[in-house]
């Protein structure tokens, strides 16, 4: 069936949201557009008559749309090059998405979408759509097609997993910003013990290279073992600056709502580290530097005004 013009108007003004919601139940800014562009194709191809409310329409086959690729997504990743994590965006994108509840930030922060890739399609789906844009459970079990009460349970269940995975209490912004900056100081000195003593005991530090760029299959675990891995991360190498094309700017900027390291080499972003930081110090690294997966980034960046770097590395 062909759209009006008028009908086109109404998706566009709805794709916003879409993106959201797909974003955060994929984990990734590609694979959110091209769901967000099926559906419109099976909006074009639906008798439009018949439809009451757009919305909710649209929402129920873009969701169903991702419980499908969710669960296709499980086997892809068991034969991924290395440690999966979620493609990170920058502050200022509009798939972001809302964030004026501490719900909804919570929901969009780095740290909870790696722990949402434990959760079932379905924990998932009811999840972000009960969490972070706040449908009611009788719409939400409809759109997944469920009982009411089985989405009630459901969202309980995914939010305990979530909750028993962000244990540590985290601080607030001003704060995470300075332990964050004296970290970055101390690993440009080439000394280890400066490191450990902003790290949490059991820190980690997890890397995406998507087989596309050097990343370790298994993350660094341990205060030590993670302050030497950053501590020669962000130590100068001729090899580092081939691979790269040249020496990167590293900035301290915003990612999904949390403080995000950005090295951008030539305007280009080659990888964004979102730190976990909480009241006992720094818990967790996550490095995104699979290319496929900075690409919205590096267009994001390019658009904006960022300052000066904090300092050239590598």
């Amino acid at each position: 069936m062909s759209l009006t013009v008028r009908d086109v108007d109404r998706f566009q003004t709805l794709r916003p949201r879409l993106e959201a919601i797909a974003y955060r139940l994929l984990g990734s800014a590609s694979e959110a557009e091209d769901v967000v562009q099926e559906t419109f194709l099976r909006w074009q191809a639906a008798d439009t008559g018949r439809i009451e409310v757009l919305e909710a329409w649209l929402t129920k086959v873009l969701t169903n749309l991702c419980l499908n690729q969710l669960t296709s997504a499980r086997a892809r990743r068991e034969r991924y090059v290395g440690q999966w994590l979620p493609e990170p965006l920058l502050d200022g994108d509009p798939m972001l998405g809302p964030a004026g509840t501490a719900e909804q930030r919570e929901s969009l922060s780095y740290a909870v979408l790696t722990l949402m890739e434990r959760l079932s399609p379905n924990e998932r789906a009811v999840y972000v759509l009960r969490e972070a844009f706040d449908y009611p459970h009788r719409e939400i079990a409809e759109i997944v097609g469920i009982t009411e009460a089985a989405s009630q349970q459901i969202f309980h269940r995914a939010k305990r997993h979530i909750t028993d995975g962000r244990a540590r209490a985290e601080i607030d912004g001003a704060a995470a910003r300075r332990i964050v900056e004296e970290f970055l100081s101390a690993a440009t000195t080439g000394k280890t013990e400066p490191l450990v003593r902003l790290l949490t005991g059991d820190a980690v530090s997890v890397g995406d290279g998507g087989g596309k760029v050097p990343a370790r299959a298994t993350p660094f675990e341990g205060a030590l073992a993670v302050a030497k891995f950053m501590r020669g991360l962000f130590r100068p190498a001729p090899a580092k600056r081939a691979l790269l094309g040249g020496s990167a700017e590293i900035h301290l900027t915003t990612a999904n709502g949390g403080l995000a390291i950005v090295a951008v080499v030539a305007g280009k972003v080659v990888g964004i580290t979102c730190p976990e930081i909480t009241a006992e110090g720094i818990a967790a690294f996550r490095s995104q530097v699979n290319p496929d997966k900075l690409e919205r980034a590096t267009e994001v960046w390019a658009a904006a005004d960022h300052g000066e770097p904090l300092f050239h590395a590598f």
